[in-house]
C-alpha cells in the first residue's frame, strides 16, 4: 500500500475521532436533533461538488435500465438514510451522557456486530470473530461497568443502541452499494438524514437561531470536515487498498476519539477504562484480520 493512500486514510480517521469532541461540544448549545438535521444537510451540500469530481458518470443503456438505476439509488438512498439518521440520533444523545472516548470505542463495536448480524442474511462468519466478540464483551465491562455492580450509565446504552443501528445501517450498504455510484448513496442519505432530523427538530424540540449561531463551529466541523472532506479522502485513499486494511486504518477513529477527548475537552479515563479500550481494540484488530465476507465493499463514514 502506497504510503500516501495510508495518510489519507489516517487523515480520515483523525478527523472522524475528534468529531465525536464537536458533537460533544455541539450539545451545549443545540438539541441532538437539530445538530444532526443541520450537520447531515451540511454534509449532504459538501458531498455535490465531489460527485461532480469523483462521480460515475452514467453509462450509455437502455433508458428502462436508466430508470431502474435510478430506482434503486434513490430507494437505497432513503433506506441507508433512515438507519443513518437512527444510528446517528442514539449516537448524539449518547454523547450528551458520556465521555467522546467511550462513545468512540463503543460505537466501534459495528466492526463486530457487522458479521454477527450476517448470520441472519446467510453470510459467512469467519471462527475468529467469535472470539472477538469475546474480547468486545469483555472490553466493554471494563469500560462501561463501574463499581462492583451490572449497572450500565444511559449514554453507554444509547450508544450501544448506536453500535447496532450503524451494523445495520452498513449491511444496507453492502446490498446497495454494489448496484450504485457509492458517492450519490452517500449524499442521497446525507439529505434523507438531515431532513428527517430536521421533522424530529421541529416535533419535540425548540431549536433557537441564537443557539444554532452559537454552535456554528462544532456543526462545521461535523458537516464539513466529518461528513464531506472525510468521506471524499476515503475515496481517494481507499481506491486500490486492501479493504480490510483500509478499515483497520479507518477503526483507529476510536483511539484518536479518546485522545482528542483528553487533549481538547479534558476527559481523562481511568486504568480500568484504558484497559478496555486496549482491549476493545484488540478485538477489532482481530475482526478486521479475519477478512470477512460480510464485509462492506466500500465502508462509509460513522459520523
Amino acid at each position: 500500500m502506497k504510503l500516501k493512500n495510508a495518510l489519507l486514510l489516517l487523515l480520515t480517521a483523525a478527523i472522524w475521532g475528534v468529531a465525536f469532541v464537536a458533537q460533544s461540544v455541539g450539545m451545549a448549545y443545540v438539541e441532538p436533533f437539530t445538530f444532526n438535521g443541520i450537520r447531515s444537510i451540511i454534509g449532504g451540500v459538501v458531498l455535490l461538488p465531489v460527485i461532480a469530481l469523483f462521480g460515475k458518470k452514467e453509462r450509455d443503456m437502455p433508458m428502462e435500465q436508466k430508470k431502474r438505476e435510478r430506482k434503486t439509488l434513490i430507494t437505497g438512498g432513503i433506506a441507508c438514510g433512515i438507519m443513518l439518521c437512527a444510528a446517528s440520533n442514539f449516537q448524539q444523545f449518547g454523547v450528551r451522557y458520556t465521555t467522546v472516548g467511550k462513545a468512540g470505542f463503543i460505537t466501534a463495536c459495528y466492526i463486530i456486530l457487522v458479521p454477527i448480524l450476517g448470520l441472519f442474511l446467510k453470510k459467512k462468519c469467519a471462527p475468529a470473530i467469535w472470539g472477538a466478540v469475546a474480547m468486545s464483551a469483555a472490553g466493554l465491562y471494563l469500560l462501561c461497568i463501574e463499581g462492583e455492580g451490572f449497572s450500565i450509565s444511559k449514554g453507554d446504552t444509547l450508544v450501544l443502541i448506536c453500535a447496532v443501528m450503524f451494523s445495520l445501517h452498513i449491511l444496507v450498504i453492502d446490498y446497495y452499494s454494489p448496484m450504485v455510484d457509492g458517492v450519490k448513496l452517500s449524499c442521497i442519505q446525507f439529505f434523507v438524514c438531515g431532513f428527517l432530523s430536521l421533522i424530529l427538530m421541529v416535533i419535540f424540540e425548540e431549536p433557537a437561531l441564537t443557539d444554532i449561531l452559537a454552535a456554528w463551529a462544532p456543526i462545521l466541523y461535523a458537516g464539513v470536515m466529518s461528513c464531506g472532506v472525510a468521506y471524499t479522502l476515503q475515496i481517494v485513499g481507499q481506491k486500490g487498498v486492501n479493504p480490510t486494511i483500509a478499515s483497520l486504518i479507518l477503526s483507529l477513529e476510536s483511539s484518536i476519539s479518546v485522545l482528542a477527548g483528553w487533549l481538547i475537552l479534558g476527559q481523562r479515563l481511568n486504568g480500568r477504562q484504558l484497559m478496555g479500550c486496549a482491549v476493545m481494540f484488540g478485538a477489532i484488530v482481530l475482526a478486521q484480520s479475519c477478512g470477512s465476507p460480510s464485509q462492506p465493499k466500500e465502508n462509509e463514514s460513522q459520523q
